[in-house]
């Protein structure tokens, strides 16, 4: 990557003599906070500031394996949804680093992932403010604003805060004590698969969704030849990418849920999981055809898949296997692999209060920070200085706020609840569904 100026270096955190202040600091310089912090250069007089413990601009970075390509339209960018003229755009990126017409003439249907932290380096270069290498430890509260702290020292001064801090990998309780060498999660596996050298021993990728697959695509490329692919659901179920599922990823939809009951917001929202949560046509179908290649070469599939099966238990095997238990539409079931690699999903990364802060949080049912319409955290004492939690409202906002579909519109919304005047207007009114 090329540096155009010295943003992209870690910087270390100020003195705590001198602690600068913002407007608002981000905790985490993902594509959410990212998005936020483009718009809010473009329309705001005041600073704001984003800490990521991470040494650069990323996103996923231990899951970008060969050929993986991303789940939505480039035009859902940072900033193009509300601000099509914004110089972060998509489009800039590609005519301003001369990729443009390769791009367009290699003719994919959805950009390669790579692609995508390619745009996000390059649209960190031109954010100021962007602190790497710094993670947050520590946010307090009193009366005049916020303080975050890295390492015990402050590093900023705020009126308001946004997390940003994205998902960690979530492995269940029954399964969290298996053999560390013979066991990963899904980030692990490109550090771990080279140590992995009995690549026709047995092997299982537990989890159904994308990111399964995609791990069970890199273990073939890699020669393994005894995959078993274990998945709750009944089948091995492809994305919902037709037209009325993506009705749901637009703003009108969010609008019409914010108008109903939390009990009938969670209802709808669990029955459109397939419309993200679940896997590409394009993945599933480079899948079936190398292991179809894989039949050819071996005279037996490669790639076993067992779906309708839910793994509830694992333990330590004899001779240094591993044993995973699982349920199914005929009784119990019982696996012995050589390794595992645990793709189970993924969870929200913890938030960084102090005491203090976290004991004025209101919470839902769950034990989740509750969200309001603008991304507000409700929260005891907050008068004018807000808490926004973003990718933490998928229940309440719906299945695009857990994705990257909506980055400005929900940008816009923060901004405008914010500054507390319409900064940036959302037009979603030509519709041709009524829901309700």
């Amino acid at each position: 990557m090329t540096r155009t100026d010295d943003r992209m270096d870690p910087q270390p955190a100020p003195e705590a003599t001198a602690v600068p202040t913002y407007a608002a600091v981000g905790i985490g310089a993902g594509p959410a906070n990212l998005s936020l912090a483009a718009l809010f250069r473009a329309a705001a007089p005041e600073e704001m500031a984003l800490f990521d413990r991470q040494p650069g601009p990323a996103w996923h970075p231990r899951l970008l394996y060969p050929g993986v390509t991303m789940q939505t339209s480039w035009m859902k960018d940072l900033v193009t949804l509300v601000d099509p003229q914004h110089p972060l755009t998509f489009m800039n990126y590609l005519v301003t680093t001369g990729r443009l017409y390769n791009l367009l003439n290699a003719q994919f249907d959805t950009i390669p992932r790579l692609e995508y932290v390619r745009y996000l380096e390059w649209a960190s270069e031109r954010i100021p403010h962007l602190h790497w290498d710094v993670e947050v430890d520590r946010v307090s509260h009193a009366e005049e604003g916020f303080t975050v702290y890295s390492r015990d020292v402050p590093v900023a001064r705020c009126q308001h805060v946004v997390l940003g801090v994205g998902t960690e990998a979530y492995v269940q309780p029954s399964l969290a004590d298996l053999p560390a060498e013979q066991v990963c999660v899904p980030d692990d596996l490109a550090s771990r698969v080279d140590r992995m050298t009995e690549r026709s021993e047995p092997i299982a990728v537990v989890g159904g969704g994308q990111t399964g697959a995609e791990c069970v695509l890199e273990l073939l490329s890699r020669g393994f030849t005894d995959i078993r692919w274990i998945g709750r659901r009944p089948w091995f179920q492809p994305m919902d990418d037709s037209p009325p599922a993506n009705d749901f990823y637009r703003p009108a939809y969010q609008e019409f849920l914010q108008g109903l009951a939390r009990s009938s917001r969670q209802r709808l929202v669990e029955g459109q999981t397939l419309t993200g949560d679940a896997i590409t046509p394009a993945t599933i179908r480079a899948l079936y055809q190398a292991n179809y290649s894989g039949l050819l070469a071996l005279n037996r599939f490669p790639v076993t898949m067992l779906p309708g099966r839910n793994v509830t238990a694992g333990e330590a095997g004899p001779d240094g296997t591993v044993l995973l238990h699982a349920s199914g539409a005929e009784g119990q079931e019982r696996h012995e692999v050589r390794y595992a690699v645990l793709a189970t999903g993924r969870r929200p990364g913890p938030v960084p209060f102090d005491q203090e802060l976290l004991d004025r949080m209101e919470l839902d049912d769950a034990g989740e920070l509750v969200v309001g319409e603008d991304y507000a955290v409700r929260w005891k004492g907050a008068g004018e200085h807000r808490i926004y939690a973003l990718n933490r409202a998928r229940l309440s906002h719906g299945i695009a706020d857990a994705n990257l579909t909506l980055l400005p519109i929900r940008s816009a919304l923060v901004l405008n609840s914010m500054f507390e005047r319409q900064l940036f207007e959302i037009q979603d009114d030509l519709l041709p569904v009524r829901w309700g």
